[in-house]
């Protein structure tokens, strides 16, 4: 007995000591998994994340022979559950719509493949490739609400490189081509509701593009992003009030750019931002949640800055997935994501998939302003359910609204005011905890009111 009892305790020391080593440098973040399962001097290139009905969530990884689809739900069992064949390439990009992921790449005539996602964790089902009219391939793809946009597009249908749309309304799986837009080559674009925000990074400028007619878009505004500067990727903060230019190429240093965009036809520059200390590592792309913005910033790993004061971005925590070096090249970290559970997931050009946390809550509701912006209204089943003493619960507003999230005992009688305020059009959740509001076990109902969307649902609290 006391040999096995040692020979578990070196067991656990050795775990102890290969998790520690398995923590790469970093500060206020750390490591659940990193997944490097398909290893190629292609490399990797992006991710998105995916959220089931049921709360299961899912990392999208861009490898060089296909899509990568992971479980990233349980922190103890992060896994990949399917891998979608793919032609090679060192670009590919994806987004998601209801139960639907749209992956694009550089690869010749590689269109776009249509993934039905419903069937997770068991499996993803190849709906079809989808190829626009006289179309080859896509440099980035980007979504809101039932439409998506194509950009740096090589077809006769758009010339320049420009953007596409493609209608999802009736059918996700047969898009229908819509508008187009050719001014400049566009890198990449974030659309909000019924506007683009382009990052033009051979032409040094950024475009805010009026799309409210898909059939045919108007330019608002060009403005040059600071001379030298070639925009890779946009995003705004949730007030629409502040936008986030990154630049990929052009004289080092490759810094953040922030814009008052409070005049939507006469942007100003605000600052600049990089990380403390290194000045050459170049900034890729950036998401907002809420109030911070998470970068992938390649050489420098994931970055996150506090951003409630947008003119003033303050770096909280990093996480640098490629040591070796803070150099202007573009290995490293390409793209980031955060789940609604706080998971932080991001890919890294040479080692994959890593799934990383934060030492402090980011948020206690996480905004959807720079992802998808829903469809409809919802309520969703929260999770877990049965729960003690906390669980989550998510709902989506298609338009600016205000939201009242109460709970009721059976009796009707309220025993939580959860959220009572106004949000942006997003995907948002709550963290509800039961014990502070002194709750015992039994049925609960929680109900959402905006004006114009009322939903109940029921759950329980099991002690």
């Amino acid at each position: 007995m006391k040999k096995q009892l040692f020979g578990f305790f070196v067991l656990l020391v050795f775990c102890m000591v290969n998790f520690a080593e398995a923590q790469l440098p970093n500060q206020n973040m750390y490591l659940l998994r990193n997944l490097n399962e398909h290893p190629s001097t292609t490399l990797y290139s992006a991710l998105w994340g995916y959220t089931a009905p049921n709360g299961r969530e899912y990392a999208i990884l861009g490898c060089a022979t296909g899509t990568a689809f992971i479980d990233v739900t349980d922190s103890a069992n992060i896994r990949e559950v399917d891998f979608l064949t793919g032609p090679t390439s060192a670009w590919r990009e994806m987004k998601t719509y209801s139960h639907y992921a749209y992956i694009v790449s550089e690869a010749n005539n590689s269109g776009i493949q249509i993934v039905d996602l419903q069937y997770l964790p068991d499996s993803v089902h190849f709906v079809k490739k989808f190829v626009p009219p006289s179309h080859s391939t896509t440099h980035t793809i980007s979504q809101s609400g039932p439409y998506l946009y194509l950009s740096g597009a090589n077809s006769s249908f758009v010339s320049n490189g420009g953007i596409a749309i493609l209608d999802l309304t009736n059918d996700p799986e047969t898009p229908v081509v819509r508008g187009k837009w050719t001014t400049y080559y566009v890198h990449d674009c974030r659309v909000v509701n019924d506007t683009i925000y382009t990052a033009n990074v051979f032409d040094g400028n950024v475009s805010i593009i009026n799309a409210t007619n898909k059939n045919s878009m108007s330019t608002i505004t060009t403005f040059t992003n600071l001379p030298g500067a070639g925009p890779h990727n946009t995003a705004l903060t949730t007030n629409r009030k502040r936008l986030f230019v990154t630049d990929e190429i052009g004289t080092a240093p490759y810094r953040l750019k922030v814009w008052n965009i409070e005049n939507v036809s006469s942007p100003v520059f605000v600052t600049s931002w990089q990380p403390t200390g290194i000045t050459t590592s170049i900034v890729h792309n950036i998401e907002v949640y809420g109030n911070y913005a998470i970068i992938a910033h390649y050489s420098a790993g994931v970055r996150v800055l506090n951003i409630s004061n947008p003119d003033m971005p303050v770096e909280v925590a990093w996480y640098d997935t490629y040591p070796q070096n803070n150099n202007e090249s573009y290995n490293g970290c390409w793209g980031v994501y955060m789940m609604p559970s706080g998971k932080i997931i991001a890919s890294d050009r040479q080692t994959g998939l890593y799934v990383l946390k934060t030492n402090f809550p980011l948020t206690d509701i996480t905004s959807g302003i720079n992802g998808t912006v829903p469809e409809g209204f919802a309520l969703n089943q929260n999770y877990p359910n049965p729960f003690n003493p906390s669980t989550k619960i998510t709902f989506e507003l298609p338009r600016n609204s205000q939201v009242v999230l109460k709970v009721y005992d059976i009796q009707g009688k309220e025993v939580a005011d959860v959220v009572n305020d106004r949000r942006d059009a997003g995907k948002y959740e709550v963290q509800f905890d039961a014990a502070k509001y002194g709750l015992s076990s039994g049925n609960y109902v929680y109900t959402i009111n905006t004006g114009d969307f009322v939903q109940s649902k029921k759950m329980t609290i099991v002690k």
